[in-house]
């Protein structure tokens, strides 16, 4: 793994902070810690997070040597693609919170990965270190910085995360208003330009939005008197209020519609520390419905998703056939999606995973499933993302079943590993890009159903189901 061994940006930005400020001693260890800045390696396994620890250069340094040792297409990424976003990101950050300067100016870059990064790192130093000893102000720099360098790669699979819980919290327990939307979070900030209006609440979790009476299916108008679409356009900033991020604990104030009733009211959420409803976050919940069709619903393909699902499918006796709902989830494991396809078929390609050269692997059915010889309904939506719509491109490319709804998110460049960066936060990365059973590309575009069968905010709140009707419909032909 190759790291950066030059010293000139940690020398230059220690020399230029103004002398006898804690802001001085501050970057001037960030500064020192560039000169052994922790490898990038995958995390072995998902975990309780480490307390989060304050971002710093070193921590930018980290993700930016992690992207050119792990990103699949960083053999020809020009660092100055990141450098740029980076830094312009970290003048829009400094200008918002009122602290420009004229130091704050883009070095000129030449392309050279090393030399580039040591003239980026000695601005970022000297303007840091001339800002007043604001460990607030600090964080919100680093963090715009670094999500602007990671947003600059344009990946659906590529981000950064850093998840604070309260103090106290216990495993389980989540953050936030207690709603999941339709769009989702995952569409709204990775494709929003795919979401559509209405934004709706898809389920209530818990939490406030419990307490206060919320339901499936209601509109939200407006989000502290700014509606979420604004001439059909998403509004990012009243969307973002909706999943708000410990430490917030502003209320937010929504505007509401309930389609059954037509009645229209506001009310005050606030984000709280709960426990989500369990039915809410099952991975797979099933049924056998009245017509002998055994119903199963994955809210994504984590491990031992797919075992669970075809469990459930024999517990439940004899079926005419299945329906399989993935309205609604963000993937997972391709491994996961593999297997349950491999109770539908033997011997198909599910997917290619290419690197950047263009050398491809072919993903399979995992044929160690015994076969069901059941015919197959897939309910879908745009919300169907990553793993979901590798299992739902192998359905319609090998005809293993009906897709009905619509199109799938298309949010799948490739499959990420997790980075855990210095402090404590995590970076995701693809190593490899995705193409369908076909070599199609799926990314960005999504799988189109059989049959187009949209779900209304309406249908939900009066507790219709147009998209599993049309199933049922369909499986019984």
């Amino acid at each position: 793994m190759s790291t950066i061994t030059r010293l000139l940006a940690a020398s230059l930005g220690a020399l230029l902070l103004v002398p006898g400020t804690a802001a001085q001693a501050e970057q001037g260890t960030a500064a020192r810690a560039e000169q052994d800045v922790a490898a990038c390696a995958a995390a072995s396994g998902p975990g309780r997070p480490e307390p989060l620890k304050a971002t710093t250069i070193a921590t930018i340094k980290q993700a930016y040597n992690c992207i050119f040792d792990h990103y699949y297409d960083s053999k020809v990424l020009d660092g100055r693609k990141l450098l740029v976003p980076a830094f312009a990101a970290f003048a829009q950050e400094l200008y918002r919170n009122g602290r420009d300067r004229v130091e704050a100016v883009m070095p000129a870059l030449t392309g050279d990965r090393e030399g580039d990064w040591d003239a980026f790192s000695a601005v970022y130093q000297r303007v840091t270190g001339l800002l007043p000893d604001d460990a607030a102000l600090r964080q919100a720099l680093a963090a715009a910085t670094l999500d602007g360098m990671i947003r600059a790669l344009g990946d659906n699979h590529a981000r950064w995360q850093r998840t604070e819980l309260p103090p106290g919290s216990k495993p389980g327990q989540e953050y936030g208003l207690g709603i999941a939307t339709f769009p989702s979070r995952g569409t709204t900030t990775g494709a929003p330009q795919q979401a559509l209006p209405p934004l709706y609440v898809r389920s209530v979790l818990g939490g406030s939005a419990a307490e206060q009476g919320l339901r499936p299916g209601d509109i939200i108008e407006a989000v502290n008197g700014a509606p979420p679409f604004a001439g059909g356009v998403l509004s990012a900033g009243a969307v973002n209020m909706l999943y708000p991020q410990y430490p917030q604990t502003s209320a937010v104030r929504l505007k509401l519609r309930r389609p059954a009733t037509s009645r229209t009211w506001t009310v005050t959420v606030k984000p709280t520390l709960y426990e989500p409803k369990a039915e809410a976050v099952a991975p797979v919940t099933a049924k056998l419905l009245n017509n002998g069709i055994a119903y199963v619903r994955l809210t994504g393909f984590s491990p031992k998703a797919a075992d669970t699902a075809l469990k459930a499918i024999t517990d439940l006796g004899k079926a005419k056939g299945v329906v399989i709902d993935l309205r609604g989830n963000r993937g997972g494991s391709p491994e996961e999606a593999n297997r349950l396809l491999g109770a539908f078929a033997h011997g198909k390609v599910t997917a290619y995973l290419c690197d950047a050269a263009g050398t491809c692997n072919a993903s399979r059915t995992d044929d160690s499933v015994p076969l069901l010889h059941l015919p197959l309904a897939v309910l879908t939506d745009r919300d169907c993302a990553s793993a979901c719509d590798h299992f739902t491109s192998a359905v319609r490319a090998h005809s293993l079943g009906t897709l009905v709804g619509t199109r799938t998110a298309g949010v799948i460049s490739g499959p990420s590993s997790a980075y855990p960066l210095d402090d404590n936060s995590v970076l995701l990365l693809p190593a490899l890009y995705h193409l369908g059973p076909n070599r199609e590309v799926i990314n960005r575009i999504g799988t189109p159903p059989h049959h187009y069968v949209p779900m209304t905010a309406k249908d939900v709140s009066t507790g219709r189901d147009p998209v599993l009707a049309k199933a049922l419909t369909v499986l019984a032909d």
